[in-house]
């Protein structure tokens, strides 16, 4: 494993209640909720992205006008008006792209009345383009609001499907807390195939997180299939490989071509070891008592399921020490590859320390809100994360 010196801080819990959400509010029946929503924050945002084009059209016109008041009827700037409803087919609705042709065609009116140009065929051209642009500018708009919703009512459904996949996890399994936090990406960007489950057996609790390759409602589909499978053999099977195995299995049912998911396993159990598996995942985390920080890194690279047949053998399982006052943080790569304004990967072994809050949710919660932070925005990629932490003799599930 890779060791790094983590920097230890006090155990006093923070309350973070905008990122709360995030991280999972609890629900009436003790889970997490797995999807966090993203509500009006993101609302304003969109607001003040389309700002200026919902200006533009307006300083456009302002524009030709003062120019042409300021050059006199020689030059010829009314034709120009038409950039109002060019710039509105940009943002708004059809109603609104009308809007500003009538009043292009009305300041059209004026200008040329000023200059004096009424009746005259510099004028009736100038009407003339205002109208046609105004035309194109509605029919633009209309189209555009019509692709607007249909991507919306995609995402909709896959967002809902997605919801129903990662139902909520259990807040305590057997001598474990935990924590799980969803983070989707920018509205604009195409919903993830983010998962993960927690499913306490009689020999202690499998977890399973992973990234299918690809976006969209397949990657939604192919996600399904990971869970069902791994929900099914989890309680059944008694050896964690033979678990990836039937996911293996299950995927090869599915999958065409190159498709396929990263994904790590993992079983605890009650001498306070953590076997794993990896499938071409990021390595879990693990944020000792003292402060120390490792990465449970696999003996061998093993390639992600889908892909058996680029190697001879599966991951082989190998196992940590998760004792009492440990965390192991596993977590998708929409974590570790999120970038600053200068293109630096997220630091997330220098960031363990705020886990060590004395609640997990508010733990997951805060390095959330750090990573929000430190991309200066949305993230452009989901990022799913899972925290395993030993409860004390004192909390009771």
């Amino acid at each position: 494993m890779k060791r790094e010196s983590g920097t230890r801080t006090g155990t006093a819990p923070t309350a973070i209640a905008p990122a709360a959400r995030a991280a999972g509010d609890r629900d009436p029946d003790g889970g997490v909720p797995a999807v966090d929503q993203r509500g009006s924050q993101a609302d304003r945002r969109a607001l003040r992205r389309q700002l200026p084009l919902l200006v533009l059209p307006f300083a456009a016109m302002a524009a030709v006008a003062l120019a042409d008041l300021l050059a006199g009827s020689d030059v010829g700037f009314l034709p120009l008006l038409s950039l109002g409803p060019a710039f509105a087919s940009v943002a708004g609705s059809m109603r609104r792209a009308l809007a500003v042709g009538v009043v292009a065609f009305l300041l059209c009116l004026g200008a040329a009345g000023y200059d004096g140009l009424l009746p005259s065929h510099r004028t009736t051209v100038a009407l003339l383009s205002v109208v046609g642009v105004t035309a194109a500018a509605v029919m633009a708009a209309g189209i555009r609001r019509r692709h607007e919703r249909e991507l919306a009512e995609v995402r909709s459904i896959a967002e809902a499907a997605q919801r129903v996949l990662l139902r909520p996890v259990p807040r305590f399994a057997g001598r474990l807390r935990v924590a799980v936090s969803y983070t989707s990406a920018v509205a604009s960007a195409r919903i993830g195939g983010d998962l993960y489950e927690v499913v306490p057996t009689a020999d202690g609790t499998r977890v399973i997180i992973g990234d299918v390759q690809g976006k969209g409602l397949e990657a939604v589909e192919t996600a399904a299939v990971v869970l069902g499978a791994f929900r099914e053999a989890a309680p059944e099977e008694r050896d964690l490989r033979t678990v990836g195995d039937r996911l293996e299995r299950a995927l090869n049912r599915r999958l065409e071509g190159e498709e396929f998911v990263t994904a790590v396993l993992a079983q605890v159990l009650s001498d306070q070891t953590v076997a794993l598996l990896n499938y071409g995942h990021p390595p879990p985390l693990l944020l000792r008592a003292d402060g120390t920080v490792e990465f449970a890194e696999p003996p061998m690279h093993a390639p992600p399921l889908g892909l058996a047949v680029l190697g001879p053998l599966g991951p082989d399982p190998y196992l940590v020490t998760l004792a009492h006052g440990d965390q192991m943080l596993l977590y998708t790569d929409g974590v570790t590859e999120a970038r600053d304004s200068q293109g630096t990967f997220y630091p997330l072994a220098r960031r363990a320390h705020l886990l060590d809050q004395s609640n997990p949710e508010d733990a997951l919660a805060a390095l959330r809100a750090d990573l929000v932070h430190y991309t200066h925005g949305p993230l452009h990629d989901d990022a799913a994360m899972l925290l395993l932490r030993h409860r004390s003799a004192t909390e009771s599930p």
